[in-house]
């Protein structure tokens, strides 16, 4: 790829403090430590989304949180791409995947939605699957609720001792990927479970 490619890793998860640190937001988690490791502020306001751009490991790239819902998180992706022309390979989607287990990192090149409405608005939006990912595993309910009561709820406290942990592999994930390309992100992080 052409060394002037600008990137886009967009965490997906909803705004405000009500969803601050919830299951859905495992997304926003990640971008905020890229944001952290890499100071990248995450503070631009444009598109319905809040974003930042910088440069990892001499890669230029836009750091995103969508800010109109998971639901809607297709618009202003797509917004952004178009606006700093950027490829769909040179994206990354990063976001909650209840089919994996807690902890458990899985990066795709391409796939469904799997009932996830905020990857669904993004293949709406784009017209397509074929959009690199990462999910991060947050596991399903032992408990009976509701997928939506689960993955809006806030995480256990055994599984805030491993929180961290993940979240950095995960953003370490999103690194590999950009630096690596994504078959290496494959090889290194889809079968290990943090």
């Amino acid at each position: 790829m052409p060394d002037k490619r600008v990137c886009l890793f967009a965490g997906l998860g909803n705004p405000g403090d009500t969803y601050a640190k919830t299951r859905h937001n495992a997304g926003f988690m990640v971008v905020d430590a890229l944001s952290e490791a890499f100071s990248i502020p995450v503070e631009k306001k444009k598109f319905e989304a809040v974003y930042g751009r910088g440069i990892i490991k001499g890669i230029d790239v836009v750091l995103a949180k969508p800010m109109a819902y998971m639901n809607r998180s297709g618009p202003p992706v797509q917004n952004l791409s178009n606006y700093y022309k950027i490829l769909r390979e040179d994206m990354l989607i990063i976001y909650d995947d209840i089919d994996l287990a807690f902890g458990r990192l899985k990066i795709n090149v391409k796939g469904g939605h799997g009932g996830h409405k905020g990857i669904k608005s993004i293949i709406d939006t784009f017209g397509g699957d074929d959009i690199p990912r990462l999910r991060i595993g947050v596991g399903r309910s032992e408990s009976g609720i509701s997928v939506s009561d689960y993955v809006l709820g806030r995480f256990s406290d055994k599984e805030k001792d491993d929180l961290d942990r993940i979240i950095k592999t995960a953003r370490d994930a999103a690194v590999t990927v950009l630096c690596d390309g994504i078959t290496e992100g494959m090889n290194m992080f889809n079968e290990k479970n943090p």
